[in-house]
């Protein structure tokens, strides 16, 4: 596996491996990878001659109580991982050859980005989009992967990459879980025993509102429910949304029919957690 860590040769090598008819794939991380980042190699490995896997723990898309100097950094293991998964390229560029002195510019998507989780970290989707287009341009992939883990995140760069007529194909792939259901994230390690324990409950809340969903009951009524269960369990301290929502809008649902996303965002031992399901009715 080779590592390309200047902007200008990571795009000089993808054009010039599309110039020879390879296409690239590209599986955008920050790094301190799991089996869900993995998976995600493994499926651009599936469709492209060409996957590069970028690490970047971007700082644009913390805020300024948030957690980018604690973000787990483990770039040699992540290394090992990718080369057994099957990667031809880590891109990994260093803040300053991503932002450089003067840098002034930012990408904003509108509406769905002002819900969910956009109303407790405003300066976090306008830092996604900025990054995932600098990515596009630095690696000019031919298709993108994300995980649905980050669902409205999925959303915001499929959004971006409509609006601005965008010539890369956006990947959405399932959430991969631990063996008892919980999402896996690079967060899941600032837990203790207990609070992984707790954390659990997540997961035990959306699937037992997809089985509300399935059987009709009104939205209302789920989203009561399950913020009442996230609330039995004492290790969560703080809910900050769940409910049912339309996919495509991220507003509130008031009735049954047709698909609904069930998601969750919640703060267990000072970690912000998000899960979430798609039910088609």
């Amino acid at each position: 596996m080779e590592t390309i860590r200047t902007p200008s040769i990571m795009k000089q090598t993808s054009r010039r491996l599309q110039m020879q008819g390879r296409s690239v794939g590209l599986v955008p991380t920050m790094g301190a990878l799991h089996e869900g980042h993995l998976f995600l190699v493994k499926r651009a490995r599936m469709d492209n001659d060409i996957v590069v896997v970028s690490i970047f723990v971007n700082p644009t898309q913390f805020g300024p109580n948030e957690d980018y100097e604690k973000y787990p950094r483990e770039t040699d293991n992540d290394i090992e991982k990718l080369i057994k998964a099957g990667a031809d390229i880590l891109f990994a560029p260093d803040v300053q050859s991503v932002y450089p002195e003067g840098f002034s510019t930012s990408i904003e998507v509108g509406g769905i980005t002002k819900k969910l989780c956009g109303l407790f970290r405003p300066v976090h989707f306008s830092g996604v989009a900025t990054i995932v287009n600098k990515l596009f341009n630095m690696v000019t992939p031919n298709r993108a992967y994300f995980g649905q883990k980050d669902f409205q995140q999925t959303r915001v760069i499929e959004t971006m990459i409509a609006d601005l007529n965008m010539n890369v194909e956006f990947i959405r792939c399932a959430t991969v879980r631990e063996s008892d259901g919980l999402a896996m994230s690079s967060r899941n390690r600032f837990l203790s025993p207990e609070g992984r324990a707790a954390a659990t409950t997540i997961y035990k809340t959306l699937s037992s509102a997809a089985e509300q969903v399935k059987a009709g009951v009104p939205p209302p009524e789920i989203t009561e429910h399950m913020n009442e269960a996230l609330r039995a369990e004492p290790l969560v301290e703080v809910v900050q949304y769940a409910g049912v929502y339309d996919p495509l809008t991220l507003d509130e649902k008031k009735a049954s029919g047709g698909s609904s996303l069930l998601a969750i965002a919640a703060i267990i031992e000072n970690t912000r957690l998000i899960d979430n399901i798609v039910i088609e009715v």
